[in-house]
């Protein structure tokens, strides 16, 4: 664990790319081999989309790092969160109880924000409108709701009282389990349904990603899915039923071209339909 935390601490730009682009790398050719839904789309078009969004991100984050430094430095300085006031335990059990919580509070809660404030939900929207799921659509973000989620992320780190390492092991391995449960994959279906127990499974993401409501108004969990399941917010719908997108984006004019989803937040909000 030792070795670990090092790693993570002294985690380079270089290492952090790395893992964004092999988790991509990795489950695209996992999915191009044994796809689960055979799209007929040009992969390449879509994955460009999603590729410029996930840069997006990388370049907000990049330039606002300096903030979560100074958020963890000032936790640890102050004796300041959750786990600072905790009495000392096992590695484990402490680095379990931080990514759990940073979990909760950096993922599951702006989530379920950006789904119920109409205001948030406009720049979230891009992210749904993609009705081709695959590994490329897990960072699939508007640069506004970047912003949003990365202020979130730093109050995770404030009220958790995480240390930057683990702040780096919390995003690194977000972003893989993102591309995991976003990926064009089909695990066997019980195998699938205890991972759901623990964390966030191919099956139980894709049915967030379903065209109407309730199903996309649940399942908001990143990595651990006990938060969906403890707040109630956990659905289940047979995998083969399920529909991509959002009911008010389904036009490809409107959900496949890169300037309009740039401008889907600035443009007359829709009413989505009960299913």
């Amino acid at each position: 664990m030792e070795t670990l935390i090092v790693y993570f601490e002294t985690i380079t730009s270089r290492d952090r790319a790395l893992i964004i682009s092999g988790g991509i790398t990795l489950f695209w050719l996992i999915e191009n081999s044994f796809p689960f839904f055979k799209f007929k789309n040009n992969k390449w078009h879509h994955a460009r989309i999603n590729i410029f969004f996930t840069l997006t991100t990388i370049v907000i984050n990049f330039i606002l790092a300096f903030i979560l430094l100074q958020a963890a430095e000032f936790v640890l300085q102050n004796n300041f969160g959750i786990l600072q006031w905790l009495p000392k335990m096992n590695i484990y059990i402490y680095t379990l109880i931080g990514l759990l919580l940073l979990d909760l509070i950096g993922a599951y809660l702006p989530h379920y924000i950006e789904h119920k404030v109409k205001f948030l939900w406009r720049f979230h929207l891009v992210h749904h409108t993609d009705t081709w799921i695959d590994t490329t659509s897990a960072n699939r973000h508007h640069p506004g709701e970047s912003i949003f989620r990365f202020l979130f992320t730093t109050l995770g780190v404030l009220l958790v009282g995480a240390p930057i390492w683990m702040v780096f092991m919390y995003q690194s391995f977000s972003v893989v389990f993102s591309q995991f449960n976003h990926a064009n994959i089909c695990l066997p279906k019980k195998l699938d349904a205890i991972l759901s127990y623990f964390i966030v499974s191919p099956d139980m993401h894709k049915i967030h990603h379903h065209y109407k409501l309730p199903y996309t108004d649940s399942n908001y969990g990143n990595i651990f899915s006990v938060w969906d399941r403890l707040f109630g917010t956990f659905f289940y719908l047979e995998r083969e039923k399920i529909i991509y997108g959002v009911d008010t984006h389904m036009l490809a004019v409107e959900n496949n071209r890169l300037l309009n989803l740039l401008k889907i937040p600035f443009q007359k909000s829709r009413s989505p339909q009960q299913e």
